[in-house]
């Protein structure tokens, strides 16, 4: 029997590591937290030095009593979450919860699982750092008071249930003010001029943009254009300077959580949510054909930029042997992670990386594949040389004026053969080629032409530019930045819109309600410096009671000084206006809520009553073509989900999608429709999670066995009916 017990918080990281560790070893999972704060109630003492009220989550009794079994017939219980904060919590809340010895309850942490790191960690444990654990915890709080004292305020002035968030809070103030910019932006003219020169004396044509004269000029207004366009028309323009150079780029640095959000987002469309929850299967392990289940990357919850020697040596050695040793970078290409960065692990980074993408695509779900090939490419071009640009620049003169031509092109692809990085903003123009040049050659303009422009508010931003402006900014860290932004959008503060962010009216009242009575708390240099003093209290210098009561101190009279103002007070949410046109009056028609949710509703209420059903996007992806799940119902009024491809795609399920997704396939997962705390499964019938219709928990009626017996219970039932009628 197996003397020691490890516990994981998911079953395919148990299964991960239980194939690297002997027949003395038995490895169980928690499924996350088993110990928290009430949902019910506020949970902490405010009182008296805010101390927390824990309990055992609903709904795993018996998973905790299972655990308290293992852990009483174990001689040493391997506590083995994440390595974070939020790990180092579950190991203290799973230690307190199973009643377990300080000798007993020794603490393991992988920054990636592999057969080596597993065995080395478990040789070495450790006792819990409870200052990671005080972190935790005053984080937690720390947003419990907030959502726990703010939202009924919310409730009373502004809509029954809304919640407010201390981050979230920020996160929605960014998306708003950007917003306000936008509103704000007053466009400004300028102009552009291209000429079209033919070469005199030798074959050729380019083309080359007005620059300026001693320095660069900007053309704000078509007089100035036609000014130049008059002074250049029938001369002759000269060749005055040729600059030809090699350009070299560097690769960019291997994924930290930030950015691997926003590449994510960028060239493969994934929410961060959706980016993590992936991450977190390839961390965990993935059945790989030949190599059994495997852990991919490393900890993918990191901002910092180091890599192992060990790692760098064998991406140096996989370099060489596939892109010969000219696409080698030469040393370890050494990134310096930014300050303030906590460097507790590693850069994220596959755990081996001669499992190139293509070699197990097989093992892999189409998302897992891509992800993962992500990381890979990422970091493998880390390691590789620079690209190298063959560029050139012509300044050609007439009549005073100057107009520039510039080209380039790539010479040594380096790490460009490997992986390019994606970008928010348009792609640096190459030009067009060039003829061969030379200072002194003489052409004609064949073709002038001028166009006007404005210059363009800030983009909205999308998810990938809202974690970098978080990030930037200090706000969040990376275990926060994927639910921060999914939480702005389930509550309706924020919506995605050709995958941009803009705010709602909901989101811009409780916004301004915030910034109007919550200074602090939606004030970004605040909620920055508060991420600090977490830091403060994870490394030892701070103590955590200490800093709530800092910022309780100044929350609690804000939040007295708005019940003050606002009594008497309701704010009115704007009605949104939406391009649907009423079919009665061609009004806009408005969204409204109703009993049964959302719907369309005409302006001119009450002499207009024109309503329709609002379409609802669901979470989740179409199991058949990945596309989006729409919320429809049927001419009955029965709500049932399709593919937003309609007849196109064919999906069509009365079963709910959640947001939850298969560990195995990673299909997205549903729930049997109605109240009640469903279960979601699998529809994948190739997945082995699959749940046959039968065993989905559906009402059926029972079976009839005959006709006859049928006629028997009508008759029966008649009979009855007949005797007390005559009772």
């Amino acid at each position: 029997m197996a003397t020691n017990l490890v516990i994981v918080e998911s079953p395919s990281k148990a299964k991960t590591i239980g194939k690297y560790l002997g027949s003395d070893y038995t490895v169980k999972a928690s499924m996350g937290h088993l110990r928290d704060l009430p949902k019910s109630t506020m949970g902490v003492d405010l009182e008296h030095d805010f101390t927390p009220k824990y309990l055992p989550v609903s709904g795993k009794e018996d998973l905790i009593k299972e655990l308290k079994k293992a852990a009483s017939q174990a001689d040493t219980v391997y506590l083995a979450t994440d390595p974070d904060r939020e790990g180092e919590a579950i190991s203290w809340h799973l230690k307190e919860l199973l009643q377990l010895s300080d000798e007993k309850a020794q603490r393991v942490t992988f920054n990636e699982i592999t057969q080596k790191v597993v065995r080395e960690s478990i040789a070495n444990p450790r006792s819990i750092d409870y200052d990671l654990v005080d972190a935790q915890q005053a984080r937690r709080i720390l947003d419990r008071i907030v959502g726990y004292q703010l939202s009924p305020l919310l409730w009373k002035k502004i809509r029954r249930g809304l919640s407010a968030g201390r981050v979230q809070s920020v996160a929605t103030r960014l998306v708003v003010d950007r917003e306000n910019e936008i509103r704000a932006f007053i466009p400004k003219e300028y102009w552009s001029l291209d000429v079209t020169l033919a070469l005199i004396g030798k074959p050729g044509t380019f083309v080359a943009r007005y620059f300026g004269s001693d320095k660069k000029k900007e053309l704000e207004n078509e007089a100035q254009v036609l000014a130049i366009i008059d002074d250049i028309t029938g001369k002759i323009f000269t060749v005055t300077n040729v600059k030809r150079a090699d350009k070299k780029r560097s690769a960019a640095p291997p994924f930290t959580t930030s950015t691997l959000q926003q590449e994510a987002s960028r060239k493969l469309n994934m929410t961060p949510k959706r980016t993590m929850s992936i991450a977190q299967q390839l961390y965990e392990g993935v059945d790989v054909a030949g190599e059994g289940t495997t852990g991919l990357i490393t900890y993918m919850r990191t901002d910092s930029l180091r890599l192992s020697d060990e790692a760098m040596d064998a991406a140096a050695d996989f370099i060489k042997k596939r892109y010969g040793k000219e696409y080698y970078y030469g040393k370890h290409h050494v990134f310096k992670t930014k300050s303030g960065a906590q460097d507790a692990h590693e850069a994220i980074r596959p755990t081996r990386v001669e499992l190139d993408p293509e070699s197990i695509k097989g093992s892999l779900t189409k998302e897992q594949y891509k992800l993962y090939k992500l990381i890979w490419s990422r970091f493998l071009a880390s390691q590789m040389a620079n690209a190298v640009y063959d560029t050139v620049s012509i300044d050609t003169e007439c009549a005073g004026h100057l107009f520039r031509s510039s080209h380039q092109s790539l010479k040594f692809a380096g790490f460009v053969a490997v992986y390019e990085e994606g970008r928010d903003d348009e792609a640096e123009a190459t030009g067009s080629p060039l003829p061969d040049l030379q200072v002194g050659d003489t052409a004609n303009a064949i073709k002038i032409e001028k166009e006007q422009h404005f210059t363009q508010p800030p983009a909205r931003y999308t998810e990938a530019t809202l974690v970098k402006a978080m990030e930037e900014k200090g706000v969040g860290r990376p275990s926060t930045y994927a639910s921060i932004v999914s939480t702005i959008q389930d509550r309706e503060y924020v919506v995605k819109s050709d995958k941009r962010l803009e705010p709602t009216p909901l989101g811009e009242v409780v916004n301004g309600l915030m910034m109007e009575r919550f200074t602090d708390i939606i004030d970004v240099e605040f909620t920055a410096n508060m991420e600090s003093q977490l830091d403060d209290v994870e490394a030892g210098t701070r103590k955590w009671k200490e800093v709530l009561g800092e910022f309780y101190q100044g929350f609690k009279k804000e939040l007295a000084d708005a019940e003050e103002a606002l009594k008497g007070t309701r704010l009115k949410v704007p009605e949104e206006e939406t391009e649907e046109i009423c079919e009665l009056c061609g009004r806009k028609m408005v969204i409204k809520d109703g009993r049964f949710g959302k719907f369309l509703a005409c302006p001119g209420w009450p002499e207009c009553k024109s309503t329709k059903p609002l379409v609802e996007k669901m979470p989740g992806r179409c199991p058949n073509c990945d596309s989006t799940i729409l919320k429809r119902k049927s001419k009955k009024g029965y709500p049932y989900y399709a593919c937003e491809k309609g007849a196109e795609c064919g999906f069509m399920t009365w079963d709910v999608p959640t947001e939850h997704d298969c560990p195995q396939c990673g299909h997205t997962m549903f729930k049997k429709a109605g109240k009640g705390r469903n279960k979601p499964f699998c529809i994948n019938e190739k997945c082995e999670n699959f749940l046959p219709e039968d065993k989905r928990g559906y009402y059926k009626k029972a079976e009839n066995k005959d006709s006859a017996d049928q006629d028997k219970k009508k008759t029966t039932k008649k009979t009855t009916k007949k005797k007390e009628a005559g009772k």
